[in-house]
């Protein structure tokens, strides 16, 4: 006898949402905690690059030497931020140019509907490979060929002065000929 094939369970509406809340709270716990983290670090960093002030008991000479030193970094980094702006700024102008080449590159026109066309192999090729085509495509000389009816055999070709014919055939007198011969073509 062959081994019955257990079939895993699906997992009920319910399931699915309790794991779905599930989900989105251990999301929110890890984004909350991500930001913590990032604030920590930014509060170390500036506790690193900023000492405390200390203003108390100092003089008028000193307190205006502290106003000098503190406005001088403010130029320095107003300067470093200005430095930064600019470069941002360049980037940002010229990854709108290259996006611009880029569509200019790919071609941002609309294809025009194609139309069907008739075309022989040789034209297509032609047309392909220009003036280095020199291979023919007979497409119909692999094709099965079919004799000639019997009766298209047995008509006997009239060679007689070909202006004569035209004399004939001139005219509303021809036309009628031609009508005539059409509707009976046995007669002859």
């Amino acid at each position: 006898t062959m081994p019955e094939v257990q079939r895993k369970p699906k997992i009920t509406a319910s399931r699915k949402l309790l794991l779905k809340s599930l989900m989105l709270a251990k999301a929110k716990e890890c984004w909350e905690q991500e930001h913590e983290e990032r604030e920590a670090e930014k509060a170390r960093y500036l506790a690193e690059r900023i000492p405390t002030l200390q203003t108390r008991g100092l003089s008028l000479s000193a307190l205006q030497d502290l106003c000098r030193d503190l406005h001088a970094k403010v130029e320095v980094v107003d300067e470093e931020r200005y430095d930064i702006e600019a470069k941002c700024l360049h980037n940002t102008r010229e990854i709108k140019d290259l996006k611009l080449k880029v569509l200019d590159l790919r071609g941002k026109f609309k294809r025009p509907p194609l139309r069907r066309v008739r075309v022989s192999a040789d034209a297509m090729l032609r047309a392909l490979l220009g003036s280095k085509h020199k291979v023919s495509m007979d497409l119909r000389a692999n094709l099965k060929s079919v004799k000639k009816e019997d009766t298209e055999k047995e008509r006997p070709v009239e060679v007689g002065d070909w202006r004569k014919n035209v004399e004939a055939m001139s005219g509303m007198e021809g036309r009628k000929k031609m009508f005539d011969a059409a509707k009976s073509p046995t007669s002859q």
